[in-house]
């Protein structure tokens, strides 16, 4: 089983269609396909940029794009129900029992409440999750029903994810209209996703930073 067959599986298509259709009516912002298709690629970039093999990548490729298939079933806990969910899909395909628990751990792991990342597949996944802010994410709906999660990804009108393993660093880039969404608002909701990916880029030997309007704040 390929990456490739994963992004047109119909149950994990299907899950998503339903996990769309429960964060739209709760005003989430979009944790859709287009969403972990991003993650599966950061994920990869990371893995790619620290010498890692391609067995391992398409790892974490496939654990990006099933990260958020948990939320068919509720929101909250959506990293445990989403790893359970994809145990049992890839089941049913030729991958190792190695690779899959593999995956299913870091699709469990991902959520900053609880998750840690306990290998460089894990560790990838929650970084590149964690740093998909943008403006497309917010859902269509009349700014002033924005709430600060709106406000926060609406403000962002240019991301880029640096990874140099010969300076073991990973930086998030950002450019942040604060007339939006105020370096406060910000860290209310992201500090502790950074906080994670400082945690995750150890599995690298490298550290995380965070850059805001050209300015270092993390």
């Amino acid at each position: 089983m390929k990456y490739e067959d994963i992004v047109r599986h119909e149950e994990i298509l299907e899950y998503y269609a339903r996990g769309t259709a429960i964060l739209d009516a709760l005003g989430y912002t979009d944790h859709s396909t287009v969403h972990t298709k991003l993650v599966a690629a950061k994920a990869a970039e990371i893995l790619e940029a620290f010498g890692y093999a391609p067995e391992e990548i398409e790892l974490a490729k496939i654990a990006g794009f099933m990260h958020d298939i948990g939320n068919s079933i509720n929101r909250h806990h959506h990293a445990e129900y989403g790893a359970l969910l994809a145990n049992e899909i890839l089941k049913e395909t030729d991958l190792s029992l190695s690779d899959r628990v593999r995956i299913v751990s870091a699709i469990a792991n991902h959520d900053e409440s609880d998750g840690v990342a306990a290998d460089p597949v894990a560790a990838a996944i929650i970084i590149a999750d964690k740093s998909d802010v943008r403006r497309s994410r917010v859902r269509e709906k009349d700014p002033i029903l924005f709430d600060i999660h709106d406000r926060v990804n609406y403000a962002v009108t240019a991301n880029r994810l640096k990874c140099s393993s010969e300076e073991k660093k990973i930086t998030l880039y950002l450019t942040v209209d604060e007339g939006i969404c105020t370096m406060y608002e910000y860290f209310d909701i992201f500090l502790g996703r950074m906080t994670m990916c400082s945690h995750a880029a150890r599995v690298f030997g490298a550290t995380f930073s965070l850059k805001v309007n050209g300015q270092k704040v993390l």
